[in-house]
């Protein structure tokens, strides 16, 4: 089974659709998203969906929640074959409402996790609350934004805080971004701490990634931001046909997740 770790509601949803066809994807992680880039046509619609993007990425709940909440809902309603749904949880909560959120947003929908969280520059301590709330649901992963705006402070953070709550799966997306050795170094020393290979640039990254933690990282697009294709053929590039490639491909996540 091929398992993409990371991807975002497309607008329209034929496109994503097809896009895992051709990267011979069997099911993807999807998460809520506001931004919306594939709808853009030029370089000024470009910009205005880039700009809720960054909103998004310094920790701002912003407009559009409730929609994106709406589309999320009707992708999985529509193809419940070939997403895996992640709830996103407000890090500007308290616990007791945090708890709640988990409860209600993610267990009460049957969802597979929580995120893509994305705390802005060096407050991952933000998700404290978050790791907390799944540690009643055993089992329930977390995924954290790894790319830019992350720090390496966040990094370091986020290996703290997996270590404090060992029971959660905690996932650090897009291979940490420019952050990826010591991403990696941390993990290695963190048993619940996993990585997500997409949108790395650096194909060494991905190969060493893999090499120090064959059980613990994933394949992953973050499409539309890059493309299941694109990715597949990066981790099949730096791993030999056999069993490792195969776990990062979709055997690693379908064990974390619980899939037959």
């Amino acid at each position: 089974m091929i398992l993409d770790a990371h991807s975002h509601v497309h607008d329209p949803l034929g496109p994503q659709l097809s896009a895992l066809d051709d990267a011979g994807v069997d099911r993807a992680v999807l998460f809520l998203t506001r931004p919306h880039p594939e709808r853009a046509t030029d370089t000024a619609s470009l910009r205005r969906e880039m700009s809720v993007l960054e909103g998004a990425l310094s920790g701002g709940a912003g407009d559009g929640y409730a929609e994106a909440w709406r589309e999320f809902d009707a992708a999985l309603a529509a193809h419940p074959d070939r997403f895996l749904g992640f709830g996103a949880v407000r890090l500007d909560r308290s616990l007791d409402e945090t708890m709640a959120a988990v409860e209600r947003d993610v267990v009460g929908r049957g969802l597979y996790g929580i995120g893509e969280l994305t705390p802005p520059p060096d407050r991952a301590d933000l998700i404290e609350p978050v790791l907390q709330a799944a540690c009643g649901h055993a089992g329930l992963p977390v995924v954290v934004h790894g790319y830019a705006p992350t720090t390496a402070s966040d990094v370091r953070t986020l290996a703290a805080l997996a270590a404090r709550y060992p029971q959660v799966p905690l996932i650090i997306s897009q291979l940490a971004g420019a952050n990826w050795l010591d991403a990696i170094e941390l993990a290695r020393d963190t048993p619940n701490l996993h990585l997500e290979l997409s949108t790395a640039q650096i194909a060494f990254a991905v190969r060493l990634a893999i090499q120090e933690l064959p059980t613990r990282t994933f394949f992953g697009s973050d499409a539309p931001y890059g493309d299941p294709v694109v990715a597949r053929t990066m981790v099949e590039r730096v791993t030999p046909r056999g069993e490792v490639r195969e776990r990062v491909l979709g055997e690693n996540l379908a064990e974390l997740l619980g899939l037959g």
